[in-house]
């Protein structure tokens, strides 16, 4: 009995070493990258609660759009993936063209959407309780970050574009190298910028947002550099752009499984986006509390994201060779894995709870009820890793639609409603109201087991 659940379950050492070659370079590229996002908040922290709210509101919104674009690629990298598992370069350089186009469109929308309505989306989060003084001063510092950080949309659309086709044919250390050296790029223009260090100037939240921007050129000017002296290794990037024509039944065959993702990424983060801003009208201080939370709980979350990514990847290349039987086999092992790997990390997470709020320089009750929420955070960890796998393995078989239904679907029809009503209708103390919502990710979790044991995700959609 034992025996048979650990074949079931439990994989060999080339079978966990194959998974982490693809898991732990998109573990610490994202690990690396939230890292310095939380020393970045942390600094501007440092400078003063207003300006690390205002940093928290925008980017808040830009990460509505940072998914948008990630729904963009990814539709298209489905195909991506499978073409490549089948041997086929023509089809992964149709598929990178086809990405470089629609992402350019989503940029362009994005950037004007924030032009003429960035103000009336920041004003949504500065609803709650707190002094006029206060939510004024934020609402400037908010506005000035915008506008400085929407020069960066157009080298992170084209970095992402290059990076996932990369990981789509197996290369995810170019990839991490150019995120690691552009992390480091912001981590000192964020010192020299936001304290005015060396003679630069003391810009404060409007440093942070400069030297993000400037980091988002070094890692797109990185991956393309590197990618084009190496067209023998990435043999997509050959005559890439001789052209930007793409087969009108690969077109229509990612916008039939590709804009279901779009779709579900941009209303997956825009219900993230709704859910903060339920939080936001129990007061300012929550507002605080829950940026100082997300800020630490972001980098432990790369564990379960970067599997996420790893069993898509993995399941797509093996359903796109015909290899049917490996792929559940893998899938299940895979998903165990996660589960563990992500106990771990909820566990260290648990740990630093206490800690980690007290390097601000804010107030003790709202120390103490980020504190809190890292706990709650830590324990609902494993539910979020097996929630992240299911919506992985849908998507590697091309099951865009039923992820929509899974993720997107599930948010706004289950987690915005009961946050709206327990925040406006209810005097639930926000931490219980926080917890709750965290937990109905029970039901998300039962959904995918269901629809990962029907099997209704291994499909091979490429020719």
């Amino acid at each position: 009995m034992l025996h048979r659940l650990k074949k079931r379950y439990i994989g060999d050492k080339a079978f966990y070493r194959m998974a982490l070659a693809i898991a732990v370079p998109i573990m610490i590229q994202n690990g690396i990258s939230n890292f310095v996002s939380m020393l970045d908040n942390i600094m501007v922290g440092r400078v003063g609660t207003e300006q690390m709210t205002g940093v928290a509101i925008v980017n808040q919104l830009i990460f509505v759009f940072n998914l948008m674009i990630f729904g963009a690629v990814s539709g298209a990298g489905i195909f991506g993936a499978q073409f490549f598992g089948n041997g086929d370069y023509k089809g992964v350089r149709d598929t990178f063209r086809f990405k470089l186009i629609s992402c350019a469109v989503l940029t362009i929308a994005g950037i004007l959407v924030f032009l003429f309505l960035g103000d009336k989306l920041i004003w949504l989060y500065l609803q709650g309780e707190g002094s006029p003084e206060e939510i004024e001063a934020s609402f400037g510092y908010a506005k000035q970050y915008l506008q400085i950080m929407l020069a960066g949309f157009v080298p992170f659309f084209i970095s992402q574009c290059y990076s996932a086709t990369l990981r789509e044919t197996g290369e995810t250390m170019l990839p991490m190298k150019s995120g690691i050296a552009a992390v480091f790029v912001n981590m000192c223009f964020n010192a020299l910028l936001i304290f005015g260090l060396l003679g630069f100037p003391k810009m404060g939240a409007a440093g942070a947002a400069v030297a993000t921007v400037i980091s988002r050129f070094v890692e797109a000017g990185i991956v393309i550099a590197a990618t084009h002296r190496n067209k023998e290794k990435y043999r997509f990037i050959e005559g890439a752009y001789k052209s930007l024509r793409v087969p009108k039944e690969l077109v229509a065959g990612i916008l039939q499984k590709g804009v279901p993702l779009l779709l579900n990424e941009t209303l997956w983060a825009g219900s993230m986006a709704v859910l903060n801003q339920c939080y936001s009208v129990r007061g300012y201080d929550v507002v605080s509390a829950v940026n100082i939370a997300s800020t630490i709980t972001n980098v432990f979350n790369v564990s379960f994201i970067a599997m996420g990514s790893a069993i898509g990847i993995i399941i797509g290349q093996m359903l796109g060779g015909g290899r049917t039987e490996e792929a559940v086999d893998a899938n299940r092992k895979l998903t165990v894995f996660s589960i563990v790997f992500c106990l771990l990390f909820g566990v260290a997470l648990m740990g630093v709870a206490p800690f980690f709020p007290r390097i601000y320089e804010a107030g003790q009750s709202i120390r103490d009820m980020a504190a809190k929420f890292i706990r709650v955070a830590a324990f609902c960890m494993p539910l979020g890793a097996f929630a992240n796998a299911c919506y992985f393995t849908l998507r590697s078989g091309g099951k865009t639609f039923v992820t929509v239904l899974f993720d997107s679907c599930y948010a706004w029809v289950v987690v915005v409603p009961l946050a709206y009503c327990l925040s406006r209708f209810t005097g639930m103390p926000i931490v219980p109201l926080y917890l709750c919502c965290q937990l109905v990710e029970i039901g998300k979790c039962i959904i995918g087991f269901v629809m990962i044991k029907s099997g209704i995700w291994i499909q091979k959609i490429v020719a």
